[in-house]
């Protein structure tokens, strides 16, 4: 029998690398019957995805001092494909929400700066392609400070730079690009689809779990309208694009300031890793992360795995460590929570590779023969 494990990471507990080691290990230590596991460990445009590629393709990585969401120095790590044609950044090593201190949230001068200082990092080795995965930001700034970084001017209505942004962006009357920019080809993947704007936009559906307060939403709103406004029906057009919400409008930003392509992250990484093609070798799919819920379905890495599995008429199996999902719907053959109830939050995080691996030889022991 020939299974397939493709899952992501389990936040907070597991690298992707990791969950499918922990499952391969379990599946081999309760097998019945002979089996041969191919592993490929799957990302979806959220942090993870440098690590996914790289070990994927053989590259390499270098870490780099950028600016941190909140202005403060911080290390980002970033990836080339073998021969240094190819980037991979993740905007999450700069801009990223897990890089501030509970409490320590402030959307009025968050910026994607850092972001920009990896982008002309990359850049200046002299890169062909950039692949930029864009989730999970603390930023709610539309992409300027990364636009900042790389020498666009935003300037009020004296043509005096202003120089508070976010928080000042009302007071922009012209944005000034820079003399010279050239930018390679970059592929941006985007595990969401919100607009900018709207009910349904970046401030209103993400917001408040980056310090956007409701008493403030309405002024985070007017500021990226007021950004796209400033680009005519370009801007509107760009604020429409399925994903110019991500990373708190930084997907609005890139296809702005960089004239990039936002693509459905699970996507761009399963061309890459080649995965449609495991999947039709495979007799069994087993996919996993950390939660599962309703987005897992739409653009995560789990729900694109099942997707392709069903497609091929594979059963598949997911683990998880919490699922907010009522059953296993049409997608998956079976959903596996790997916690103890008997255990703290915390506990359970930190033991989930013993979790993991023990859930996947009982699932082995009890079920391998049937599919």
């Amino acid at each position: 029998m020939r299974i397939l494990t493709a899952s992501d990471k389990f936040k907070g507990s597991l690298t992707a690398l990791e969950a499918n080691q922990a499952i391969a290990s379990g599946l081999k230590d309760g097998a019945g019957i002979p089996i041969e596991i191919d592993s490929i460990p799957i990302a979806d445009g959220g942090d993870g995805l440098v690590a996914t590629l790289i070990a994927a393709t053989g590259g390499s990585t270098e870490t780099v001092e950028v600016s941190g969401p909140l202005g403060a120095p911080t290390k980002a790590v970033v990836g080339y494909f073998p021969g240094g044609e190819t980037a991979v950044i993740e905007m999450a090593e700069a801009s990223g929400i897990t890089l501030l201190p509970e409490g320590q949230l402030n959307p009025e001068i968050a910026s994607t700066f850092g972001t920009g200082e990896m982008i002309q990092e990359v850049c200046d080795k002299g890169v062909s392609k950039i692949i930029m995965g864009i989730g999970g930001s603390a930023t709610n700034d539309g992409g300027i400070g990364m636009a900042q970084a790389l020498g666009f001017q935003f300037l009020d209505r004296k043509a005096t730079p202003v120089e508070n942004l976010p928080r000042d962006l009302l007071q922009v009357r012209s944005i000034k690009p820079p003399k010279d920019l050239p930018l390679p080809e970059i592929l941006i993947a985007c595990d969401v689809t919100n607009p900018l704007l709207g009910p349904n936009g970046c401030t209103r559906i993400y917001g408040p779990q980056k310090g956007v307060t409701p008493a403030n939403l309405d002024l985070h709103e007017a500021r990226l309208s007021h950004l796209a406004s400033l680009f005519g029906d370009t801007g509107q057009t760009a604020a429409n694009t399925p994903g110019a919400g991500a990373a708190g409008g930084l997907g609005f930003g890139s296809l702005i300031f960089l004239r990039a392509k936002l693509t459905p992250g699970f996507d761009l990484v399963a061309e890459i890793l080649d995965l449609e093609n495991a999947v039709k070798k495979a007799d069994l799919v087993i996919t996993g992360e950390g939660k599962l819920d309703e987005q897992s379905l739409h653009g995560k890495g789990p729900g694109g795995v099942a997707h392709l599995a069903k497609r091929f008429g594979k059963p598949v199996i997911a683990f998880c460590g919490i699922t907010d999902l009522p059953d296993q719907g049409e997608l998956f053959d079976e959903i596996i929570e790997i916690g103890d109830p008997s255990l703290t939050l915390e506990e359970n995080m930190r033991e989930a590779p013993q979790h993991l691996s023990l859930r996947a030889k009982e699932f082995a022991l009890k079920a391998l023969l049937k599919h």
